[in-house]
């Protein structure tokens, strides 16, 4: 096979050192601090080191830190209802049962009975049980009886924040998992379904960081050929994540950080970290090959390969910070964690990496005095061919792009539940089991307070009234109220002990139980929720819709309508900052639609596998149907950001070349050819660890990993390989044009070396 270079027919010139400013200009800020790290290396290595030791300490023990979340939405109806049941009731939504099977008969017999009610005041009987049910405390509750009679729930409810509660859990599971001569109990309920989920999501963080670190190491290698180049990335990645944890150990003392917010510390710490040294190490070596010392090229790397990393680290933080605009805590601690890495990951490049390369100088240096290797020759050729004929390769990639993009047009958001867990796990079982013999769902029972009736005999009328009204409810197998247990607009059960529940001086409450199948999926939810809603309340005043179903509904509006603030606000300031850097109308415009093919790519695999099911046996995932929305939206932010922080990184070297040169093709060639192998590099590095999650058991973070690999990989092949010559050539100078008014923006707030 020939190996011949193909004819390049740009005019570009032969490369040089850029120029340096003129002797009369004050330097850039970037350019004084690349010349202070070089002149004071040693003492900035001293301090950097004492800094990476308080990091350390800091860092410590931050996973029992990190709490977990519920998903509630604060301000909400369904939050209101909480409080109200809390105080006037002392009771509210149980997030634990024991699963009780007969080993013998049924859950009727003496025998299984006696063995139930005492698992049942053995459990009460623990710290922190705030509340326990169980079918036979609540006279043989239809709801809380399996259909083949061989199994009935006990039901608890704990005191404490959901951190508090669910470590407690963990010692309560183990306890209460029983396997005795009459029955067997078995521990499940959302609260023991996300505890088991966040104690994966740990374990998978430390298996990811013994896969993650010595492949990118060897991977690191690989591009440079020097170790000492290699160990010094790798360093800095690993300072980003340390330093990362330890300022997410400051932030957790003031508000809630989630447990999940270390595993992306992880792997965007180590992938950015490695990213932005990358291009000042290269840059630093081109700046050596054309004869600069090496102070001289430290100084030169910072202020220009520095000023695109300022650039980048801006975008990707404005991404994640957009995360802070979503009134949930849980999605709050990723817009905090990618603050935090943006921010050491800058640093580590700008400050530490200078200051280490001014000591190792010539020994980073690359074995070839040529640094445009097989690579960057590739990248040139490949560029010149795709704007020679860019509607002949244009097109096609499009096309592609678009057919893998199609399966986001079937996008169903919908809620959690256990099978974000592998089949084997003991809550997911208990659930499997609850779906396959229990008609309904007591533990996602819809609570409606009517806060202005009091739950006294005088008001037994209205409280029958619209107990059995909501009972006829298409979806509601069963409602529990002060007068009774109500099924299909009948009494069917009178009011016993358990019916106390619902009695205040100020106010009733009502337990509606829904039907297992009016649960599947969220148009089932939202129907059953509006026909709730929509029955006449009992009182004067309108009624508060609580429970497990409305919590998450709740939260599910909430995040949907913060979304257009939030995709708004990113796209609004990534222009803004390519805008300040390129001076141009088009090429922000063009980076943002560019972006949003790669995000509509990731959003059509994620419904292709998580949501349809495809390849779900291969990667030990189950399929319902819809997609919970919290990840997707988290996906997106992040993704946003990596993908603009290689257009950043790409554009500052086609920006620097027509600067010079002022030929837009010539241009785009050479800043490929210079951008592009570090572009595939960091989109290596970054995707490999990334994908090491697709070996979690949780499928939130198989979802992370495969959704981020593939967006990474696509972006940096497709888009920055075809789409980005092809439309710079068919754009040509207008790629640089804006209008007057924008004009003379740039040129007094436009930032340039």
């Amino acid at each position: 096979m020939s190996t011949t270079r193909p004819p390049v027919t740009t005019d570009r010139p032969p490369p040089g050192p850029p120029p340096s400013p003129p002797s009369g200009l004050r330097p850039s800020a970037l350019r004084r601090l690349g010349r202070f790290t070089a002149r004071r290396s040693g003492t900035v290595l001293l301090a950097s080191a004492v800094l990476t030791l308080v990091a350390l300490v800091a860092a410590a023990g931050i996973l029992d830190r990190l709490v977990l979340s519920r998903f509630v939405s604060p301000g909400s109806e369904s939050l209101r209802a909480a409080e109200v049941l809390e105080e006037e009731f002392g009771t509210g939504t149980q997030g634990v049962l024991l699963l009780v099977t007969a080993a013998e008969g049924t859950v009727d017999s003496p025998d299984v009975r006696e063995a139930g009610l005492a698992v049942e005041r053995a459990f009460a009987a623990e710290e922190g049980v705030a509340e326990t049910a169980s079918y036979w405390s609540r006279g043989e509750s239809p709801s809380m009886r399996g259909a083949d009679g061989t199994q009935a729930l006990i039901v608890a409810r704990l005191s404490g924040d959901v951190t508090e509660a669910r470590a407690r859990l963990a010692g309560l599971s183990a306890e209460y998992t029983l396997e005795r001569a009459d029955i067997r109990v078995a521990v499940g309920g959302g609260d023991e379904v996300f505890r088991q989920a966040a104690e994966q999501a740990r374990a998978d963080f430390l298996t990811a960081e013994a896969i993650v670190l010595p492949m990118v190491l060897v991977l690191l290698w690989v591009i440079y050929r020097r170790l000492p180049a290699a160990a010094l990335t790798l360093g800095m990645g690993l300072f980003s994540v340390v330093a990362t944890l330890a300022l997410l150990r400051g932030v957790a003392a003031a508000t809630e950080v989630s447990t999940f917010a270390a595993n992306l510390a992880l792997v965007m710490g180590l992938g950015l970290g490695v990213d932005y040294c990358l291009f000042v190490i290269n840059r630093f070596r081109e700046e050596l090959d054309a004869g600069r010392t090496v102070p001289e090229a430290v100084e030169q790397a910072v202020a220009t390969a520095g000023r695109t990393v300022a650039f980048s680290g801006v975008t990707v933080a404005v991404s994640l910070l957009c995360m802070l605009l979503f009134p949930f805590p849980f999605l709050r601690s990723f817009g905090y964690a990618g603050a935090a890495v943006v921010a050491t990951s800058v640093f580590a490049a700008l400050v530490i990496m200078p200051a280490a390369l001014a000591r190792l100088g010539a020994r980073v240096r690359a074995r070839s005095l040529d640094g445009r290797g097989s690579g960057a020759r590739w990248w040139h050729s490949t560029a010149v061919r795709m704007m020679r004929r860019p509607l002949l390769y244009g097109i096609p990639a499009l096309a592609v792009l678009l057919v893998l993009a199609a399966p986001v047009l079937n996008l169903s958001f919908g809620l959690p539940d256990d099978r974000v867990l592998p089949p084997g796990t003991s809550s997911r079982e208990v659930q499997d089991q609850i779906r396959a013999n229990f008609p309904q769902e007591e533990m996602d029972a819809v609570q409606i307070v009517a806060e202005d009736l009091p739950g006294t005999a005088a008001n037994a009328e209205a409280i029958a009234g619209y107990a059995a009204e909501l009972s006829r409810i298409e979806g509601i197998a069963q409602v529990d109220a002060l007068t009774g247990v109500y099924v299909e607009g009948e009494r069917v059960g009178e009011p016993g002990a358990a019916a106390r529940r619902f009695a205040s001086p100020e106010a009733t409450w009502f337990s509606a139980v829904p039907a297992t199948a009016a649960l599947e999926g969220v148009g089932s939810v939202d129907a059953l929720l509006a026909e709730v809603r929509a029955v006449d309340p009992p009182g004067p005043g309108p009624v508060l819709v609580g429970g497990y179903p409305a919590e998450l509904n709740d939260f599910r509006t909430g995040l949907v309508e913060a979304v257009p603030l939030v995709f708004g606000l990113i796209l609004a300031v990534t222009f803004a900052v390519l805008f300040l850097m390129t001076g141009s109308l088009l090429l922000p415009l063009k980076a943002i639609a560019l972006n949003v093919l790669s995000m509509a790519v990731m959003f059509g695999a994620l419904v292709w596998v998580f949501q349809e099911g495809n390849l779900a046996g291969a990667l030990g995932i189950t399929a319902i149907g819809t997609l919970e929305p919290t990840f997707p939206l988290l996906m997106f932010c992040v993704a946003f950001g990596l993908s603009m922080d290689y257009e950043v990184f790409m554009l500052a070297r086609i920006k620097e070349e027509y600067d010079r040169t002022g030929d837009n093709t010539a241009a785009v060639a050479a800043g490929l050819e210079r951008s592009g192998p570090l572009i595939t590099a960091a989109a290596v590095i970054l995707a490999a660890s990334f994908a090491a999650y697709a070996t979690s058991g949780v499928m939130y973070l198989v979802m992370l990993g495969l959704g981020m690999a593939l967006v990474i990989v696509v972006d940096a092949t497709l888009i920055r390989a075809v789409l980005v010559p092809v439309l710079m050539r068919l754009a040509g100078r207008a790629n640089w044009w804006a209008p007057r008014p924008l004009r003379r923006l740039h040129a007094r707030f436009g930032i340039a070396e």
